[in-house]
């Protein structure tokens, strides 16, 4: 008898492992379908606009350096560096990465100080495809700059 309700046991707990598989595999491939829609310029110029609270930026000051062409989206180098003396009275205060293409169109934010000396930052990101890369900058007078480069992505790294 005991040998009986082991097996029913095991049986039943072998479905429950089985269902919850099958609804977890369900929930992620619904992940990866919806997760493909590309941000667009709006949605990229809404994401500048939030994080200069609304400030209009100037083109100009800000410097974003991308190989020509990306051979592999996975990992592009980018270097943002923004002319400034980094002085108590004039320095950067913030910077802000977005991609215009990309599932989301954040990549990263930095936040600079006078010490920092210059006003540069380096990093990798992934991209999904040929799309621009946007950079702004908010000074420490509330003045905002930004500067943008195209870079061409032969494979991509989000997905595509």
């Amino acid at each position: 008898m005991s040998t009986t309700m082991n097996k029913s046991t095991v049986i039943g707990r072998r479905q429950v492992l089985k269902g919850a598989g099958l609804g977890a595999l369900a929930v992620v491939g619904t992940g990866l379908t919806t997760s493909e829609a590309a941000a667009t310029p709006e949605k990229a110029a809404k994401a500048i606009s939030k994080f200069t609270g609304g400030k209009k930026a100037t083109a100009g000051k800000v410097t974003v350096k991308l190989p020509e062409i990306a051979e592999n989206g996975r990992t592009v180098p980018v270097t943002v560096s923004v002319d400034s003396p980094m002085t108590d009275a004039d320095h950067v205060k913030s910077v802000i990465l977005v991609a215009e293409g990309n599932p989301s169109p954040e990549v990263v934010s930095f936040t600079m100080a006078p010490g920092l000396g210059k006003a540069e930052v380096s990093t990798r990101m992934r991209l999904g495809k040929t799309q621009n890369v946007v950079a702004a900058a908010v000074m420490s007078d509330g003045s905002v700059y930004s500067g943008t480069k195209q870079v061409k992505v032969t494979i991509g790294g989000c997905g595509g």
